[in-house]
């Protein structure tokens, strides 16, 4: 049966199980509102939760949402710390409804770098969320493709695995979450064209979809339209 909206005039025939967002354009909202970039953040997060809503509303199984890059760490020191303490905050007051609502929360990322009680939050969220099933929602914070791939690498040479062993089916093993499917979709807002060292490895056969919306506007009608355009797309996967 067609998978859609009520309101909606269009169906979704095909949802992806995978959609990771890259979420941009929360300091260009702010200069555009003529507004200090740190209120384009504050908006910014109060639209995770409608975010969410909608993607769960359309049965996405999987939601990875790219909160914070190991690059955003050369962003103005002032910035880094209100871009933490917003995300602290975020989790303190949505874990509970998203519990409630039956989902998921996982993280992928480095703990290493960031304060000890942002990082004691995320770990208190988790264990809290760990048995829901409805959304598995991976946050993706202080996280960089590259990174991952290096810190995979570190793991399978600590672990002395022989070089025969290792494969693609082997390989992802080692990465952050091995259990995390790879993307079906890849949605990136503020009309930007590139991957900005996200999900490196998982991304080889993702559909991409750019959204000129800029994220604190990005909702509903936007979400569809990604959606209605991976649901008509052929994925081939290298066949013909």
């Amino acid at each position: 049966m067609p998978n859609k909206r009520s309101k909606d005039n269009e169906e979704i025939e095909k949802v992806p199980s995978h959609v990771a967002v890259i979420m941009d354009g929360n300091g260009r909202w702010a200069s555009e509102q003529g507004l200090p970039r740190s209120q384009g953040h504050e908006v910014g997060t109060q639209n995770l939760r409608r975010v969410i809503k909608c993607f769960a509303e359309y049965k996405v199984k999987y939601l990875t949402l790219y909160a914070f890059s190991t690059e955003n760490w050369s962003r103005p020191q002032s910035e880094v710390s209100m871009l933490f303490d917003l995300l602290a905050q975020s989790i303190v007051e949505e874990t509970p409804k998203l519990n409630s609502d039956g989902v998921q929360i996982r993280h992928i990322g480095r703990f290493d770098t960031i304060p000890s009680e942002l990082g004691k939050s995320i770990q208190e969220s988790i264990e809290l969320t760990k048995a829901n099933q409805t959304m598995i929602l991976t946050i993706a914070f202080n996280y960089g493709g590259r990174t991952e791939i290096i810190d995979a690498v570190k793991n399978i040479v600590r672990q002395k695995i022989h070089p025969d062993e290792i494969n693609e089916e082997t390989f992802p093993t080692f990465l952050y979450d091995s259990q995390l499917p790879d993307p079906d979709l890849i949605i990136r807002t503020a009309g930007e064209m590139r991957i900005s060292n996200f999900l490196i490895w998982q991304s080889a056969y993702s559909e991409y979809y750019s959204s000129s919306v800029l994220w604190p506007d990005f909702e509903d009608a936007e979400i569809k339209k990604a959606l209605y355009s991976y649901s008509n797309r052929h994925r081939k996967y290298g066949t013909i």
